[in-house]
């Protein structure tokens, strides 16, 4: 399995469950890896047979923007179901920071993973690649 990545990803929302925090906007930032094979893009240079992490990135931007989740848990979530169902990623790992929840802190966030990460050993033998 590849992997296509996307780091850093800032998006403001509102999220929290603070009275303050659901009057303005929030930074959320994610990191994310999907499991993908990239040798059909690779082989034909042609984008449509791509995972590509520029439509990822606008849809995630315009999804997490409209959102208004109270818990990052919840957000992160939705996050993994839409990723899996609208691309297609059998696996993912996804950690979603919010860096000003806390003052003294850099960020604070989770790291989930969903799916199944096939290893190369079992992939091989099963017939999957």
């Amino acid at each position: 399995m590849d992997i296509v990545y996307i780091h850093g990803l800032r998006i403001y929302t509102i999220i929290g469950i603070h009275d303050w925090e659901r009057t303005r906007p929030q930074p959320v930032v994610l990191d994310i890896e999907m499991g993908t094979d990239i040798r059909p893009a690779a082989q034909t240079e042609d984008i449509t047979r791509a995972l590509d992490y520029d439509a990822v990135s606008k849809r995630l931007i315009a999804f997490v923007k409209a959102s208004q989740c109270q818990l990052l848990e919840t957000l992160a979530e939705q996050i993994a179901q839409l990723l899996m169902a609208e691309f297609s990623v059998p696996w993912l790992r996804l950690r979603l920071g919010k860096p000003d929840a806390v003052p003294e802190a850099r960020d604070v966030g989770l790291v989930i993973e969903r799916g199944v990460k096939p290893d190369m050993a079992s992939a091989l033998v099963s017939g999957v690649w």
